[in-house]
């Protein structure tokens, strides 16, 4: 009868006359009858709490229940194998399998052993079929993960955790910024809309500052009560059968546990996107995704929200509360120059406060040095920084130019206190960068100029030539100069552009589509230059190839003249070092009169100073002019 325990059968089965053959001895008889009286036992009480919540997570139907615990009784109860042999006859087959399942419990369902059914599909039973036994037949096992699972063991698959970094928030961590705070809320919100979805939300972290971004992932997933994992994109399996595997394991243990990953993407190949969003469509788990800027090639569906660095604000309080409130100005220093996560500040304050440092330099220095350094990381790669010496004494140029070279200094070095505290930034109708250009021939001191205004400022220099920047593909020039300032952004380094010639020219007519690229190109440097929050120079030997419009939007111009008798006089005075063995007959008006650019004038005393070197001697009038 349908009210009859399905755990009766054995009762059943074994009240029947059998034949002698097949009798148990007595005690095995009544071993057999009292484990069947224990099983009918525990039918007839509440499934434990972890089989029911398995059951609605994974959508089990009751038989699939029973044959479930079925498996989980073999390993956790001696007695069962025994049973098992005897309900099938056979002392051989001491295991539980779907035929027996379907002759022990009520309602059987032969859906329960596709391959699309729950058991099969979420890996919650082990199949051991050698040969050609059939499927019925085979040895069912329990997974190693569900069975502790259903014991009140719950953890992440062993199978998942070698490619999975656990992210935790600690309770000694420093609370966000406001304006990162804010991101977490708007992430939460995000998520209570989503609840009830058929899938799980994509969440798509845009923006360059990775730090700051797994920081939020973190806050938001701990406010939700989510475990949240980090995962090498590159870990997620590109074989067919390992991507399956991994992902039917991540998918079962996201409705098993509330978990979140978050994933790193902006490195990433087409082919690795593309399995990515394979992956992401049948995830059940909130997946946060790191990308700088969204794309056509990252995830379809997906919540994306800008996660930026702390405001200059924000930072500035940072410092202050790292640096122990006894820095005087030095915060608003730091956060008008740099930009820096919540992280990146206490270690580098943390660094500088050290009692263990070696250096007696005062603290502004050291930590001004330091920030220097951790800011230099995005550009080496990018650009060529220039070893920055020279000062305004060894610079000779025509005071009118000196004078344009002071000024651009100094909106440098005051742009904060004007744009911000005087609030002229709201007046201003294009951007706050500031950019000049430096024209005129080689050697007449672009490159120097350059470099006495990053030591005033004490700044780092970086030498970019354009002609290496454009790309004869569509985009990827635009593409190249966007990763140079947006990493140029956190230092306010100085950029230094040569060879503006290679980009700039006469191509504001559009006669084809190269010069139409060629203008789209040229446009967005000069926009970023002008939104760049620091100083970016263009430099050119041929002023006259720029065109006029291009160049009305820079707001400073330079022009370097070849140097007359005077400059060259002044340079040869100051072209030899303090220690060079300098002959008392060098004539520095005759050495004048030589018609040489500043950067000629050094190269000849250099070559000079090898060949007295090699001589023994000291420089000579002779060895310079042999030089020149």
């Amino acid at each position: 009868p349908e009210s009859e325990s399905g755990h009766s059968w054995f009762r059943r089965k074994h009240s029947k006359p059998q034949p002698a053959a097949r009798q148990l001895p007595p005690p095995a008889d009544s071993e057999l009858e009292q484990a069947a009286q224990a099983i009918e036992k525990a039918e007839k009480n509440e499934p434990p709490p972890a089989l029911i919540i398995l059951a609605q997570r994974l959508g089990l139907s009751r038989f699939e229940q029973q044959l479930l615990a079925l498996c989980a009784a073999m390993e956790l109860d001696t007695r069962i194998p025994a049973l098992c042999a005897q309900a099938q006859d056979d002392p051989a087959r001491s295991y539980p399998t779907f035929a027996l399942a379907f002759s022990l419990f009520d309602d059987p369902d032969w859906n329960a052993i596709s391959p699309h059914a729950p058991l099969r599909h979420w890996r919650l039973l082990e199949i051991h079929q050698p040969g050609t036994q059939p499927l019925t037949q085979a040895a069912l096992g329990i997974d190693e993960r569900i069975l502790n699972y259903l014991k009140g063991l719950n953890y992440v698959d062993d199978r998942l955790t070698p490619l999975l970094d656990p992210l935790e928030v600690h309770a000694t961590e420093e609370n966000l910024p406001p304006s990162q705070q804010q991101v977490v809320v708007d992430i939460l919100e995000h998520l209570k809309r989503s609840n009830g979805q058929r899938r799980a939300p994509v969440i798509e972290l845009l923006g360059r500052d990775t730090t700051s971004k797994r920081l939020v992932a973190e806050r938001a997933a701990a406010a939700a009560g989510l475990n949240l994992h980090a995962m090498e994109l590159d870990s997620l399996p590109a074989q067919t059968g390992e991507f399956e595997t991994f992902t039917r394991l991540w998918q079962r243990e996201s409705l098993l546990m509330p978990l979140a990953l978050y994933i790193d993407v902006n490195s990433a190949a087409g082919s690795e996107k593309n399995r990515l969003k394979r992956f992401a469509e049948r995830s059940n788990g909130v997946l946060f995704i790191d990308v700088e800027e969204a794309g056509p090639e990252t995830i379809g569906e997906r919540f994306s929200i800008e996660v930026n660095k702390p405001t200059p604000e924000e930072q500035e309080q940072l410092w202050t509360e790292a640096l122990l409130d006894s820095s005087g100005n030095l915060p608003q220093q730091l956060a008008e120059q740099f930009s820096f996560s919540q992280s990146e500040i206490r270690h580098l304050a943390e660094l500088a406060l050290n009692p263990s440092s070696e250096t007696d330099k005062p603290l502004a220095k050291t930590l001004w040095q330091e920030c220097r350094i951790a800011a230099r990381a995005g550009m080496e790669q990018l650009a060529q920084r220039v070893d920055v010496r020279a000062d305004w004494d060894l610079l000779v140029l025509p005071q009118e130019q000196k004078d344009l070279l002071r000024q651009i200094t100094d909106q440098v070095a005051q742009r904060n206190r004007v744009y911000e505290t005087w609030g002229f930034r709201q007046r201003m109708n294009r951007g706050l960068g500031i950019s000049a250009l430096f024209a005129g021939e080689s050697g007449t001191g672009k490159t120097m100029a350059a470099e006495v205004i990053a030591n005033a400022l004490k700044l780092d220099l970086y030498r970019i030539d354009l002609s290496a920047v454009v790309s004869k593909y569509i985009g990827e020039t635009e593409k190249n100069l966007r990763r140079l300032f947006d990493n140029a952004e956190d230092s306010g380094a100085i950029l230094f552009f040569d060879e503006a010639d290679s980009l700039f020219g006469r191509r504001s007519e559009v006669k084809d589509s190269h010069d139409r690229y060629a203008n789209i190109e040229i446009n967005y440097l000069l926009q970023r230059m002008e939104n760049y929050q620091g100083l970016a120079i263009l430099a050119t030997n041929l002023k006259s190839a720029l065109d006029k419009a291009f160049v009305r939007r820079l707001r400073f111009i330079v022009d370097f003249p070849f140097p007359g008798f005077e400059e060259r006089k002044q340079i040869w005075s100051k072209v030899f070092t303090p220690d060079t063995p300098l002959d008392e007959n060098v004539d520095f008006n005759r050495l004048a009169r030589l018609n040489l650019t500043g950067g000629n004038i050094h190269n000849v005393a250099l070559n000079a100073a090898f060949l007295a070197a090699r001589q023994n001697t000291a420089v000579t009038m002779d060895l310079i002019l042999s030089a020149a």
